[in-house]
């Protein structure tokens, strides 16, 4: 059995461990697991292996991954732009992110207003500067620049409303 460097009297654990050991505090895709393992010394081989038993015995996958990313980072209010880049480091097809993201329907313009809130409290921008620098914090969560134009003048339109 292999040694740590680390410690000489401990035994290093297995690719299949490692990965078992990070798969059981989140889901990971294929891409990101193989990644870590290289990281920790694993030679591309055992974590292959490891990776393909994983599949095999449905611990690791990589639609379940997409799913679960989608939603979550919709819960934390990010926009489709950011969900999507992020989905593409993880090797996910521009036709499954459109099908992930339809899937989730998401009032991404609530969703929008809902991060200003949070961000700002409920009071509309008083100036054309603070209106911009609140649509860059849109833009910068991933939001579309139509939703993002939408949801600032929105704040506007309901501030300008008297209160009955």
């Amino acid at each position: 059995m292999k040694r740590r460097p680390d410690n000489p009297d401990k035994p290093k654990r297995s690719a299949y461990d490692k990965a078992l050991g990070l798969l059981a505090r989140r889901e990971h895709s294929r891409r990101e697991l193989k990644t870590k393992l290289r990281q920790s010394g694993y030679e591309g081989e055992e974590a292959r292996v490891a990776i393909d038993r994983l599949g095999e015995q449905h611990y690791q996958d990589d639609e379940r991954f997409a799913e679960v990313l989608v939603r979550s980072r919709a819960a934390q209010g990010y926009g489709p732009q950011r969900i999507r880049a992020e989905l593409k480091t993880h090797a996910v097809s521009d036709e499954r992110i459109r099908q992930l993201l339809e899937a989730a329907d998401v009032d991404w313009e609530a969703s929008a207003l809902d991060q200003l809130r949070r961000r700002y409290g409920g009071k509309a921008a008083p100036d054309p500067a603070e209106r911009a620098r609140r649509a860059q914090f849109l833009l910068r969560r991933g939001f579309a620049a139509a939703t993002v134009r939408r949801a600032t003048h929105a704040q506007v339109d309901d501030a300008a409303d008297p209160i009955d």
